[in-house]
């Protein structure tokens, strides 16, 4: 059966390059020119983080966690950072997802074609792009200075919910879509709502796809350090946030100051602080495979 089916695909191929005596070669060094590229990008990430590993693994330690920075480099943590990190990311998530969620099922399931509606999709596919700098300026002006919350958790999360919802609106724009419609017609001939519709069948549906999304989005939140400067986040502090309106210092920011100062000892912790947030990512991409698979094996068209 296999020859039977392979040989109109044969026969096809030799009729699309019949007269380009050539075209097969080009084809095969197309396609190791694209796996000459996906090696360079892959051997230069495993020497950076090598490079990276190989200098700090000596200062990583549990004191490095659970002490706060100081001026004696052997003595300096990240503690503040990586509380501070996890308090913003919590926020940040907090915001966004109900907002972008809610905006990805408004613009898919209840907003008719439009100009209207073509003109806002293009707008948040642009704003995925802009710059996260960009956002962070806007942070300063609107959040910091015109709202009045300083350079508090709250400010810096609401910047960073800037900074991620675009992404979180077309990866749940995407997961909806890719929902069939019969789901949705055979919910309408049992007589549901459209609520109901979106609510028990089609967020059920496209739950696993969501979640991975936002927490890649999330993961991007936790290493941006440009939109954090920009509103004036602290990058030295020795105190925890206990209120949404306190000060507060983050990894990024952390690991840019440690590896501007001209010891040494301050550089081999910024290393360390780079494989901690490395770990932090990974576990996180990880969650986010974990749930795509759980979520995935309940989902049967």
């Amino acid at each position: 059966m296999s020859s039977q089916y392979s040989q109109p695909r044969q026969n096809s191929l030799a009729e699309h390059t019949s007269g380009r005596p050539y075209a097969k070669l080009l084809s095969k060094a197309f396609a190791l020119l694209c796996a000459a590229c996906t090696f360079v990008c892959v051997a230069t990430l495993v020497m950076l983080l090598w490079k990276i590993i190989e200098y700090g693994w000596g200062r990583v330690s549990m004191d490095l966690i659970t002490e706060y920075p100081s001026s004696t480099p052997e003595k300096a943590g990240i503690k503040s950072a990586l509380v501070g990190s996890l308090y913003l990311i919590g926020l940040t998530a907090l915001f966004s997802v109900p907002i972008g969620v809610g905006a990805a099922i408004f613009l898919e399931e209840y907003c008719k074609p439009s100009r209207w509606r073509t003109m806002v999709q293009t707008n948040i596919a642009n704003l995925a792009g802009v710059p996260s700098i960009v956002y962070g300026i806007l942070g300063l002006g609107l959040f910091v200075r015109y709202m009045n919350l300083n350079r508090s958790v709250l400010a810096g999360a609401m910047t960073l919910t800037l900074v991620v919802l675009p992404i979180v609106i077309l990866t749940a724009q995407e997961a909806l879509r890719a929902v069939p419609g019969s789901i949705r017609q055979a919910s309408y001939a049992l007589g549901a709502t459209r609520w109901q519709t979106v609510w028990g069948q089609l967020l059920p549906a496209s739950l696993p796809s969501i979640l991975t999304g936002v927490i890649l989005a999330l993961s991007r939140a936790l290493g941006e350090a440009a939109p954090l400067l920009a509103i004036g986040a602290a990058t030295y502090t020795t105190f925890l946030p206990e209120s949404i309106y306190d000060d507060f210092s983050v990894m990024p920011l952390q690991i840019y100051y440690w590896a501007g100062l001209p010891q040494e000892e301050f550089k081999q912790a910024a290393a360390a602080a780079i494989v901690v947030l490395l770990t932090v990512l990974i576990c996180m991409n990880a969650l986010a495979v974990f749930l795509r698979y759980r979520f995935s094996k309940r989902i049967q068209w």
